[in-house]
Order: C-alpha cells, then sequence, then structure tokens
C-alpha cells in the first residue's frame, strides 16, 4: 500500500466505461449428490400428483365460478393461492434436492406459474409412468436371470430377451433425463429470469450504456471546445497582441518589456494546453501506470488530497481508464462546488473487481443526474461496473465505483 498526501500550498501547476444480479446465486450452487437427485426425481412424482389434484378440484369446484364474470376474479384469486403454495413446494424441493439457488425477491406472474404447475404436472406424472416401468422392467429381469439359472430358459430366448431389455433400458434411462432436464428449465424459467428475460436485460443494459457513452463523449467534446474558447484561445489572442505591440514599439526597453510579458504569457498557454490534454487523457497512464496517473490528479488539486492506493496486481487498460476519471471528476467537483478541505481516496482490488472510493468533507449536496456524474456512471456501465454517489445536504459527499477486471 501507498499514500501519496498532498495540498495546495506545495505544489504548483506544474506538469473519462452486467451481475449479474447480486440476488441471483444459481451459478454458485454446488451439485447436489446423486442420491439426493434421485429422492427430489421421485418427491417430484409425488408433488405432480398434487398438482393434478389441485387443478381436478379447482376446475370441478371452481369452474362454475370462473366462467361467470362476477365471481371470475374471486374465484382466480383462490384457484392461484393454492397454485402458489404448490410453486413454493416445488421450489424448495428444487433447492434442498438439487442444490438450485433462485433470485430471493423474484415473483413469477400468475399466468407463468399457472404454465409451470400445468408443465410439472405432466411432466411428474409421465416420470412416474416411466420411473414404474424402469421398476417393472427390473422385477421381470431378475425374474429372467433366476429362471435362467434354474435351467427354464434356452440361450437364444435368453439372448433375445436380454436385448430388448437392455433397449427398454436406455429407453427409459433416457426419458428420466431428459423429463429431469425438463423439469430444471421449467424451473429456471418459473423461479427466476428466463434466458429470454436475462437476454432482453441484457440488450436493455447495453443499449442504456451505449446511449450513456454517446451522451458522456459529447459532454466531453462541448467541454474541451469551452476550455480551449475560452482559456487558450483568449492567451493565444493575448499573447499575439503583445508580440505585435512589441513589433511595432520603437522603444527598446518598452519592446523589452511586452516580450517578457508574452514569453510568462505563452508559459502560461503552455501549462494550460498540458491542463487540458491531461483531462481529455493522461499519457502517464499508459507509460507508468493508475498509480502514477492518480500522483498527478494529486498535484493538480487545489485542497489537501490523500490517496491510498492497494492494487498489487496489474490491471487492464480500460479499467484503469475508467478508475482514472471517476477519481479525476470527483476531485475537481469537490475542488469547485463543494468548499470542501480535504479530500480522500482509495483504490482497492478486491477479488476479480476494483473498487474506487472518493469522499470529501463539503457541504454535499451533488446531483447525481449532473452532466458529469451521468458521464462517468456510463463509463462505468460500459464496463458492467456500478457507480454509486451518497452526497446529503451538509456532507460529507462519497462517490464509489465497483469495476470487474476479468
Amino acid at each position: 500500500m501507498q499514500e501519496h498526501v498532498t495540498g495546495a500550498a506545495s505544489h504548483g501547476p506544474a506538469a473519462a466505461l452486467g451481475p449479474a444480479d447480486p440476488g441471483d446465486d444459481r451459478s454458485a450452487a454446488p451439485p447436489a449428490p446423486r442420491a439426493r437427485r434421485v429422492l427430489g426425481v421421485l418427491l417430484g412424482c409425488a408433488t405432480a400428483l398434487l398438482g393434478t389434484l389441485h387443478f381436478l378440484l379447482a376446475g370441478v369446484v371452481l369452474g362454475p365460478f370462473l366462467l361467470w364474470p362476477r365471481t371470475r376474479r374471486d374465484a382466480l384469486r383462490v384457484l392461484m393461492a393454492g397454485a402458489r403454495r404448490l410453486t413454493a413446494l416445488e421450489r424448495s424441493r428444487r433447492s434442498v434436492f438439487f442444490g438450485d439457488r433462485f433470485p430471493a425477491h423474484y415473483r413469477a406472474s400468475d399466468r407463468k406459474v399457472l404454465r409451470y404447475l400445468a408443465v410439472r404436472c405432466s411432466t411428474g406424472l409421465l416420470c412416474a409412468v416411466v420411473t414404474g416401468l424402469l421398476v417393472f422392467g427390473a422385477v421381470l429381469a431378475g425374474l429372467l436371470v433366476n429362471g435362467a439359472v434354474r435351467g427354464g430358459l434356452g440361450w437364444e430366448e435368453l439372448l433375445t430377451q436380454a436385448v430388448l431389455g437392455g433397449v427398454l433400458l436406455f429407453l427409459d434411462v433416457q426419458g428420466l433425463y431428459s423429463l429431469a432436464a425438463l423439469d430444471a428449465r421449467t424451473a429456471r424459467e418459473c423461479f427466476g429470469p428466463s434466458e429470454r428475460e436475462l437476454l432482453r436485460q441484457r440488450i436493455d443494459e447495453l443499449a442504456a450504456s451505449r446511449a450513456a457513452v454517446v451522451r458522456a463523449v459529447d459532454v466531453e467534446r462541448r467541454r474541451i471546445e469551452r476550455d480551449l474558447h475560452d482559456g487558450v484561445q483568449q492567451r493565444l489572442v493575448a499573447l499575439a497582441m503583445l508580440l505585435g505591440r512589441a513589433r511595432r514599439s520603437r522603444d527598446p526597453e518598452r519592446a523589452d518589456a511586452l516580450l517578457l510579458q508574452a514569453h510568462e504569457e505563452s508559459q502560461g498557454v503552455l501549462t494550460e494546453l498540458r491542463e487540458v490534454a491531461w483531462r481529455v487523457y493522461p499519457s502517464a497512464l499508459d507509460s507508468l501506470g493508475l498509480e502514477e496517473a492518480l500522483g498527478g490528479v494529486a498535484e493538480r488539486c487545489g485542497i489537501p488530497l490523500r490517496i491510498r492506493f492497494e492494487a498489487g496486481a496489474p490491471l487492464p487498460q480500460p479499467v484503469e481508464a475508467a478508475a482514472y476519471f471517476v477519481v479525476s471528476e470527483a476531485v475537481t467537483n469537490a475542488a469547485k462546488h463543494s468548499a470542501a478541505t480535504a479530500v480522500e481516496v482509495r483504490v482497492a482490488l478486491d477479488g476479480a473487481r476494483l473498487a474506487v472510493r472518493v469522499e470529501d468533507n463539503g457541504r454535499g449536496g451533488a446531483d447525481p443526474a449532473g452532466s458529469g456524474l451521468a458521464g462517468l456512471r456510463g463509463r462505468v456501465a460500459a464496463l458492467d461496473g456500478v457507480l454509486r454517489v451518497d452526497s446529503p445536504l451538509g456532507g460529507p459527499t462519497t462517490i464509489s465505483a465497483e469495476l470487474p477486471c476479468a
């Protein structure tokens, strides 16, 4: 860990783009033991029978009320109450016996719940039939072996029965595997976002981040144009006027004074150009790395800035650039608008994520929807990262970002 502490008095003017949902940890669940999965399949046959009985009783008892418009809503409420209890039972079965993990706060629609139960009942009952055939085949195989041992069957008949039994066993096992896969797929679609929903969500996120990047680039271009027009261009005009006056002057001392003033103005123009170029993209980020680039931010900061850099491993270049611009923009805002007297920056590598935190002791009230912070959010979101802004009135202001490095 290294720290940089700087202040306005000690430095002169020397030398900005997923998880997945955190509640969705299905991929992190270890596979359940085989014996437990077999028990889960057998229990699924029983729960499928319960679901079938629920639909039959609901059809007989609630059928007339479902057909009458005035009582349809209440009848649907009763039907869905039982359906959701059965769905909760199926979810528990998948979690206990198969190790599945689903989003804790996801609530499926009524239509999705009914469709899941209908598929679950049909596949569960079919699984019960296939399991029964498998048990029946095992009994027949035992009788066949017993007959062969006692000599009641010839070798030709025994071979024929073995071939037919092997084919039926293969079909039974494949049927069980297919039904188990279908059960898992329907459970994922009901108890969590389906693959289509996840894909649509991802497309929406990418479209939003792309639009945010375009807006951020436009804002940055306008800021660069403003800096060049209002700063560098005006100073170049003043420099040209000084040189013109020096050339036209007939007094050597006056001309020397104007040339000295022009030389000082040219140094200021170079410094301001260097500042504009650094805000666009610091060359130190490519040549020296993120830590040295943040040191440049500390040197140019007008208030005391403390940097704690705790990322020892190499970082991807896009992550370094995003982290740099988060720190640079946050520090600039703190120095210009918050009346802060101190800023603390912490950059730490936590596993496969880079955590960036900038905190100042200013008056707070930063607008997360402002152009600068919105541009940072778009830049971070383009890398599947998250940017958070906590700035209550009275302060302090904390801007934190998490950037995936994998």
